[in-house]
């Protein structure tokens, strides 16, 4: 222990140690994601929003190609969601790119992450579907996953908010259970949560 410091103050730095951030988990994420597959998620979409299902004779034989050349490497998780929004940009196909690359990306998340807890790992992969989608920015979505995939270590007085930022307030009791007693901004009620269900907000 380092001169003046106290028991408590050490674990509380070490309860606290930031975790590394999903966005560095290596895999080979694309490896189960044939080109044929892609398609057929595409195909999919343009049934159900009755729109004519086609290849961009600009795009998809170059989209294609960097696709195949890609799905035996091994690539971090956000190397992979990059990947998936430039293919998303590049429009291999006439409609709905974004929502074929953006589910991708929501099951390569949820298959990642499949031993966080259900609600963590849905928020998880709808952010990063939206940030293929091109509807958040790289940055957002690396704050978010990274709040969403820390370990849960809430105490007394922390600063906490609902997953998508709906309400912000804070940690009032802890109960023996691993439920939260904690009190939304600008109220006087007590609400009860999973600790897993809230946010610890930094700062």
């Amino acid at each position: 222990m380092e001169p003046g410091a106290t028991e408590e103050g050490s674990q509380g730095r070490a309860e606290r140690e930031p975790q590394p951030s999903p966005l560095l988990g290596r895999a080979a994420f694309m490896r189960n994601w044939g080109w044929e597959v892609v398609i057929h998620l595409n195909q999919r979409s343009c049934l159900q929003r009755r729109t004519q299902f086609g290849h961009s004779p600009s795009g998809h034989e170059l989209v294609r190609q960097q696709w195949e050349s890609r799905q035996a490497q091994e690539l971090t998780l956000g190397e992979a969601l990059d990947f998936l929004l430039e293919c998303h940009r590049a429009a291999p196909f006439l409609f709905h790119n974004d929502a074929t690359f953006g589910e991708i990306a929501r099951q390569m998340v949820e298959a990642f992450l499949v031993e966080f807890p259900p609600g963590r790992r849905r928020e998880a992969a709808f952010l990063a579907a939206h940030y293929v989608g091109g509807r958040l920015d790289r940055e957002s979505m690396a704050l978010s996953l990274d709040a969403l995939t820390e370990v849960a270590d809430l105490k007394p007085g922390d600063r906490v908010r609902t997953f998508r930022g709906s309400a912000h307030g804070v940690v009032l009791e802890l109960w023996p259970d691993g439920r939260v007693v904690w009190q939304p901004d600008g109220t006087t009620a007590e609400l009860i949560a999973s600790a897993e269900s809230l946010l610890r907000e930094l700062g």
